[in-house]
């Protein structure tokens, strides 16, 4: 189903959001106060606009209530970001996203209304820690704001029957598959026993994802 988003700046992050969100087939507008980013992504997005998205006028005549999401991806600029988080909600956004540099920048974003606020640099130095942590996570996918779906390379953590292990009670996750060579177990039996080489995938929560790979890190 095709969606519709705005992205505020056209910088790294914002750029990258845009035409990513563009080649999975939604309809992209981005704005910007200056030309050369603008000019930048033309051609990768559905449209691409020089305007101020601080100022509510605009993005009401932007249909700015009409959008699934505005992605405010200023970041670097915080009074800039805070007056675009409240314009996007004075003009009745559905939902606004915004990025954050800091914590105390996060903190007053979220106070002032932004439903999600990221921290990009600090969520990819978290990810890859978890990664170079747990190296038999071979994937990990998020799905929304909530849960994902990861792929375990099974270490001696994780040897024994899925009824012993005990997974979703320990964890609050669920085993979907098992891959052994070239066999697949979809849904495992609960007296299927594990060992290591097999791949599992698993899906839950992200909280629990994390709780997983905390006990997958320790020796």
């Amino acid at each position: 189903m095709q969606k519709q988003f705005l992205v505020v700046g056209a910088g790294r992050f914002g750029s990258a959001v845009a035409k990513t969100l563009y080649q999975f087939g939604h309809e992209v507008v981005v704005i910007d106060v200056e030309s050369d980013p603008i000019n930048q992504i033309k051609g990768h997005v559905t449209h691409a606009l020089i305007a101020d998205a601080t100022d509510p006028d605009v993005l009401r005549q932007l249909g700015c209530s009409n959008f699934d999401a505005v992605i405010i991806a200023i970041g670097d600029n915080l009074e800039s970001n805070i007056l675009a988080t409240v314009a996007a909600q004075d003009a009745k956004a559905k939902k606004v996203i915004s990025k954050a540099q800091d914590e105390v920048a996060a903190k007053i974003l979220s106070r002032i209304g932004a439903q999600q606020v990221i921290q990009p640099e600090k969520e990819m130095g978290v990810r890859l820690a978890r990664k170079l942590a747990t190296p038999e996570v071979l994937d990990l996918l998020t799905f929304g704001e909530k849960y994902g779906v990861m792929e375990i390379d099974v270490n001696s953590h994780l040897c024994g029957t899925l009824k012993d292990m005990k997974l979703p009670a320990r964890f609050g996750i669920s085993v979907i598959t098992i891959n052994r060579g070239d066999e697949i177990f979809s849904p495992p039996p609960p007296d299927f026993q594990t060992k290591p080489g097999d791949k599992l995938l698993v899906v839950g929560d992200n909280r629990s994802m994390e709780k997983l790979q905390d006990y997958l890190s320790r020796d």
